[in-house]
């Protein structure tokens, strides 16, 4: 169960930095270990939980592209 765990967030961590890279992965792997212990998360597959987490951040900050990867809004 345990490697589980370490996998499951080692792979959420992977896509919440690749989705923002506002904060060093220290701090993604924190939040990934904050989902892992609400019960919400852990039954989802680490990639569509971390977008569905990061969907709020997506909508305020308006550049998600189609891919899911954030990309810069260009004016």
């Amino acid at each position: 169960m345990a490697e589980l765990t370490a996998q499951w967030i080692a792979q959420c961590t992977n896509r919440l930095q690749l989705r923002q890279h506002t904060l060093d992965r220290m701090q993604w792997e924190e939040a990934a270990i904050e989902l892992w212990r609400e019960a919400r998360w852990p039954g989802m597959a680490p990639a569509p939980a971390a977008g569905e987490w990061l969907q709020p951040v997506d909508a305020a900050v308006g550049t998600a592209s189609a891919g899911g990867v954030m990309e810069a809004a260009v004016t």
